[in-house]
């Protein structure tokens, strides 16, 4: 008799397609990223107040460190170059804020006298204009405005309420970042050390990679968007005061904020400029302005940005503009000014931990037990862990 073969059961993942196994694996991660986000979200949404400010200073801390570290290298002690930078800085801001609001104040009857000039030649229009809206029917849709203002005023109210207790969270945020600028500029780097100690031991070091390639990054991005945000103000101020245009210098500013939110922030400071010459000079003049600051905006993307922003930040321009748009839906205008320097950190940082895992010979990724043997300990200071010292002896 010849002897039955009994075949052992099959394995059941390998009867699974490897297509599909992937693809479960694939999205289960996804699932566990997407809820690790969401969560990092709600808890940055709740505590808002304190994010944003940190924030910011690290933004200026991205701009003003490289002044600190470059006085602590010609024997400055650091404590006095980060006061000096400091100091330096808060009187350049309260400088030019002084002298757009003296601008603006000075050059505000000019713009009433034009603008009530302007109405009156829009009234004239109407009343030849295919509508023929006299003055009674002009009158009286003015005073239906009224009415609505009057009526709607409990809310305009509440809405100033509001406004003032946003002035509250405002100036507590400005003293935080201001308090967090300052230890960012002197003890940055304690900072970013102590904040790597909360990672485990075996990928501190890919840790630290990733956030000096992403601070490198971030300090490229400053200073490339404020050299271009200073070339849009200069360009479309200039054209502003040769036509004219009442508040040239406020716009200019306007410009020059509007500078640091990619795209989005050049075309929304373009159309005040606009409505602001058309309102007072006319269309003829408004449509200079519109060649003006199509002709700025044309420089910016075509030779500054691809000259001086490219080789800091490499996004393509659809990044750009999905990561301002989620900034704004997330967070208004702040989030859309945050939304560009975080994908940028992010893009530099994932860059840099894919070069470490590609940094062996064979360009395959080294396994951590292999590149835990191969780095040398690190010299401690100190123990890491109460009583180590009576362990060793």
């Amino acid at each position: 008799m010849s002897e039955l073969k009994i075949s052992e059961p099959e394995d059941a993942s390998t009867s699974i397609p490897r297509a599909l196994r992937v693809s479960a694996a694939v999205s289960w991660r996804m699932l566990v990223i997407a809820a690790a986000l969401y969560v990092t979200g709600m808890i940055i949404i709740r505590i808002y107040v304190v994010v944003i400010p940190v924030a910011i200073a690290l933004l200026l801390a991205a701009l003003l460190a490289p002044v600190v570290s470059w006085l602590a290298r010609r024997n400055v002690p650091r404590a006095l170059a980060t006061a000096a930078v400091l100091i330096g800085g808060l009187a350049v801001v309260g400088g030019v804020l002084t002298f757009v609001v003296n601008a603006f104040i000075n050059g505000f009857p000019d713009l009433q006298r034009q603008v009530v000039a302007s109405l009156e030649a829009m009234r004239q229009w109407l009343a030849v204009s295919p509508l023929h809206l006299n003055d009674d029917q002009i009158a009286r849709y003015i005073e239906q405005a009224r009415e609505w203002l009057q009526a709607n005023q409990a809310v305009l109210t509440s809405g100033a309420l509001s406004t003032a207790s946003t002035f509250g969270n405002v100036l507590t945020g400005i003293v935080l970042a201001l308090f967090t600028l300052i230890y960012f500029l002197y003890d940055g780097r304690r900072v970013w050390l102590f904040v790597i100690r909360m990672a485990p031991q075996q990928v501190r070091d890919k840790v630290d990679r990733a956030g000096v390639a992403g601070f490198t990054s971030l300090v490229g991005f400053v200073r490339a968007t404020a050299l271009v945000a200073v070339v849009d103000a200069l360009g479309i101020g200039l054209g502003l005061s040769i036509l004219g245009v009442p508040l040239a210098i406020p716009l200019a500013a306007l410009v020059f904020l509007g500078g640091f939110v990619p795209i989005v922030g050049a075309v929304a400071s373009g159309a005040v400029a606009v409505l602001v010459a058309l309102v007072t000079k006319g269309w003829v003049v408004a449509l200079i302005v519109v060649g003006i600051v199509l002709a700025v905006q044309q420089l910016e993307g075509n030779v500054l940005q691809p000259l001086i922003l490219g080789r800091a930040v490499k996004i393509h321009a659809l990044g750009v503009v999905l990561a301002i748009s989620i900034g704004v839906v997330v967070n208004g205008i702040v989030g859309g000014l945050l939304a560009i320097p975080i994908v940028a950190v992010l893009n530099s940082a994932i860059r840099a931990l894919v070069a470490v895992e590609e940094e062996s010979p064979d360009g395959t990724a080294v396994p951590d037990e292999v590149a835990e043997a191969d780095e040398p300990e690190p010299e401690e200071t100190e123990p890491d862990e109460p009583g180590e010292e009576q362990k060793k002896d």
